[in-house]
């Protein structure tokens, strides 16, 4: 495979970004850069939804236009996508003209085909959704299960999706493909909302959401946001219905698409639909990722514990995003709600951070330097045959593994696992202990099956941690970026023979972190 397609659900820009939406685009990141030291052309999607009643609504009450209020806050999310060192390779806003073109393009595509059709209907409506509900789906107060507010009921005439059309070879590919969802235990949730589905409004009146893109030949209507926001993984990339560009033929089908439990709904039911209506091959996976709560209890602008990246960042005063990204990685397995809290998030990043991983670095080059003037000659170079040698190589497999199937926490628990080997085989070994007995050269090979592991380490760590890798790189005297590196050429024995470092050099890597942002002081 010589390309690899990734995207993010678009954030909604009636407010800024909280770690909710940071712990996505985090893990879309990692899985980036993974798959870039693995495969020679990867292309990372984000981006901002900016249509709809919501953006009409907010934009209102802060006496704003909607494309003023889309402004200022786009402007946010990409200084917070910065600060966290998310690397996409393309930022899509759906107020792109370029974008709103296609869109229309597709909704007139879609009415061509008999896939659209206008109908008046009377509905209950959650603006939090953008979704008209079922009364079944209701809590039994009825509420929207996620929003917990009363749905309104809505009387227009609206076009609707022939969705129900598309049921059976929704539910075929689901069956098919056991990778299409993932995890593999959201399937089930998607094929039971299939056996009731229906079709679907993609319009509203522009009486009731002036805030759209219009339809084309019909003044009295804006096309509805599933349509326009689900269309951006396509429009990227130049889909046009007449003629789809050199770009959309290299990278579509998307390889994973990553988004929240929340809205799995819409991309493994409606995009299905919507790209089988349009013939178009079905993205390789959605995957869906949980919940972050705050101190296990989720977020609310009501209760006040919605925090931002910056917030923790800031109190933490950390110098690089890598520890924040670190913990939001290792919080939950795949799939499952993660939570932060000021306690976890420290003693998980000193335990396996700077405990772990950087002191194990610190005290090795410090050896280094005390036994041998931080050099290292030919003799001390070791063979891959050793057990130590043969770990490391084997845990790039069992990453690798583990992303194959988007286990971005799992993942790093390798990586964790076979530094605590490596701590290990340098309490047994006790390096001190043989240059005490002028054991030297064994020494020295000890140092040097370290130094190596370290380095495979800080390559495998890369994704995760981009900076505190490099920086390791550098406390290693390696010149080039671990990002850089392809892990199918990750070779034991490669940190060559001569002066690696010197003592005024040797820093931590990682300082711990103590202080507090939502924990129990804060909150009394």
């Amino acid at each position: 495979m010589t390309k690899y397609y990734l995207t993010t659900a678009i954030d909604y820009a009636n407010g800024a970004p909280h770690i909710g939406h940071a712990y996505e685009k985090i893990q879309t990141d990692v899985i980036a850069r993974h798959f870039r030291q693995r495969y020679d052309d990867v292309y990372f999607l984000t981006g901002t939804d900016e249509h709809g009643i919501k953006m009409q609504k907010t934009a209102a009450a802060q006496g704003v236009t909607p494309k003023e209020l889309c402004d200022s806050n786009v402007a946010k999310f990409k200084e917070c996508w910065d600060g966290l060192g998310i690397s996409y390779d393309q930022f899509i806003r759906t107020t792109d003209v370029e974008h709103e073109e296609i869109v229309q393009k597709i909704f007139k595509k879609l009415q061509d085909n008999g896939d659209i059709y206008k109908h008046s209907y009377t509905g209950l409506y959650c603006s939090g959704c953008e979704s008209f509900l079922n009364p079944r789906d209701l809590t039994e107060d009825g509420l929207c299960p996620d929003h917990l507010k009363k749905p309104e009921e809505v009387k227009e005439e609206n076009y609707f999706f022939k969705l129900s059309k598309y049921k059976d070879r929704i539910i075929e590919h689901i069956k098919k493909h056991p990778e299409f969802i993932q995890p593999e235990f959201r399937a089930n949730e998607v094929l039971n909302q299939l056996e009731h589905i229906e079709d679907i409004s993609v319009s509203r009146s522009k009486e009731s959401v002036s805030w759209g893109i219009p339809v084309l030949g019909d003044d009295s209507q804006n096309i509805y946001v599933w349509i326009d926001a689900l269309s951006n993984y396509i429009t990227a990339l130049g889909y046009d219905p007449e003629k789809p560009s050199e770009k959309f033929n290299k990278y579509w089908p998307a390889d994973v698409q990553v988004i929240g439990k929340d809205i799995l709904k819409f991309h493994a039911i409606y995009w299905p639909a919507f790209l089988m209506a349009l013939d178009i091959p079905l993205p390789k996976t959605i995957l869906a990722h949980g919940w972050i709560t705050i101190d296990q209890t989720k977020m609310s602008k009501t209760i006040g514990n919605v925090i931002a990246p910056k917030d923790v960042m800031e109190t933490f005063e950390l110098e690089y995003p890598d520890a924040f990204r670190y913990f939001m990685m290792v919080t939950a397995p795949t799939g499952r709600d993660g939570n932060y809290s000021d306690v976890d998030f420290k003693e998980r990043v000193n335990a396996d951070l700077a405990n772990n991983i950087g002191n194990l670095l610190n005290r090795t080059l410090n050896m280094q330097v005390k036994y041998f003037d931080g050099e290292i000659k030919p003799e001390f170079i070791t063979e891959s045959d050793n057990e130590i040698a043969k770990a490391a190589i084997s845990t790039v497999e069992n990453v690798k593994a583990h992303f194959d199937k988007f286990e971005v926490a799992e993942a790093a628990q390798e990586i964790v696992n076979f530094s605590n080997i490596v701590n290990k085989y340098v309490n047994d070994t006790a390096p001190w202990g043989l240059a005490k007995e002028e054991k030297m050269l064994e020494c020295a090979k000890v140092l040097y099956n370290v130094m190596e592991s370290m380095r495979f380490i800080a390559t495998m760590l890369a994704p995760y941690c981009p900076n505190i890798a490099n920086d390791v790189y550098k406390q290693l005297n390696i010149s080039i970026n671990p990002c850089e590196v392809k892990l199918d050429s990750l070779k034991w024995a490669e940190i060559p023979a001569g002066k690696i470092t010197e003592k005024e050099k040797i820093k931590p890597v990682f300082l711990r972190v103590d202080s507090e942002i939502a924990g129990a002081s804060k909150k009394a």
